[in-house]
């Protein structure tokens, strides 16, 4: 099945736009696993049990797993994901871009190693780095257009020749003329919502991911007015506020109610009880 299939079914079957972002840090595992780089799969396995009916996709951070030397307990954890949470799609961050026979390698990292569903692209080498990528035509490919770090304004704001910013156009291609199989979606942080505006009007179809609420400062009704619209999906992610939402043996507990408030606050901006 298509990501972009797979999670319009997921959001609706589970009328969620959340993402849960697994990033896990061993010095902040709860309890006796602090420190404890062996257990990264078994806390974030609990909290996937905990919150696999409440989202439309996991988006585990590799960077994580691959500084605690942890890619075997990521393709644990893929696999875990799509056995106890079928149908919930898989988002890979990891941000690769690349050319060439280098990105064909990232390419069977992220669609063949760790059976990810997505994966999150810089589009920045142009469309040279998005092209090794689309050969995987079920697979989905999430391309950085309007970041939510303060630092992206140094070039995702920048204007062109055309008058267009660098966002912009980013946008525009993705929805036009690099899609030609459906295959694109882009991110958008969610402490920008006007231009999480802009974006929607340019990509009026394209999926959303939108990280940046909770811990990063965006507002979770802002950014569903925004992006949301009945035909277009959001995949609006939290990490830390979930994962990290208790320090002790209830943390998955924690985190599913913490997991259902956020989804409860999306749902209540486009006025779904």
């Amino acid at each position: 099945m298509k990501f972009t299939d797979m999670l319009r079914q997921a959001q609706q079957a589970h009328d969620s736009m959340l993402c849960v972002g697994l990033d896990p840090e061993p010095a902040r595992l709860p309890g006796a696993w602090r420190g404890d780089a062996a257990r990264i799969f078994d806390f974030c396995a609990a909290i996937v049990d905990a919150t696999r009916d409440l989202a439309c996709a996991f988006k585990p951070q590799i960077a994580y797993f691959a500084a605690s030397g942890a890619e075997a307990q990521l393709e644990r954890l893929v696999v875990h994901i799509h056995r106890v949470a079928p149908g919930v799609p898989v988002i890979l961050d990891a941000k690769r871009g690349d050319i060439g026979a280098t990105a064909e390698q990232y390419a069977r990292e992220a669609f063949e190693r760790y059976r990810a569903d997505a994966l999150t692209l810089s589009p920045f080498m142009g469309f040279d780095s998005i092209e090794p990528y689309l050969r995987h035509a079920d697979k989905g490919l999430i391309l950085l257009c309007r970041t939510s770090n303060p630092g992206g304004s140094d070039l995702q704001a920048q204007r062109l020749a055309s008058g267009e910013r660098l966002f912009e156009h980013i946008a525009r291609l993705a929805a036009g003329p690099w899609n030609a199989g459906g295959q694109l979606g882009l991110v958008v942080g969610a402490t920008y919502p006007q231009e999480i505006a802009r974006v929607r009007a340019l990509a009026p179809t394209l999926p959303l991911l939108i990280p940046g609420i909770g811990a990063q400062g965006g507002d979770a009704e802002a950014t569903v007015r925004a992006g949301w619209r009945a035909d277009a999906p959001i995949i609006v992610s939290s990490s830390r506020a979930i994962l990290y939402a208790s320090a002790g043996g209830d943390f998955a507990e924690v985190g599913r109610r913490v997991a259902q408030t956020t989804r409860q606050q999306l749902n209540a901006a486009r006025g779904v009880n």
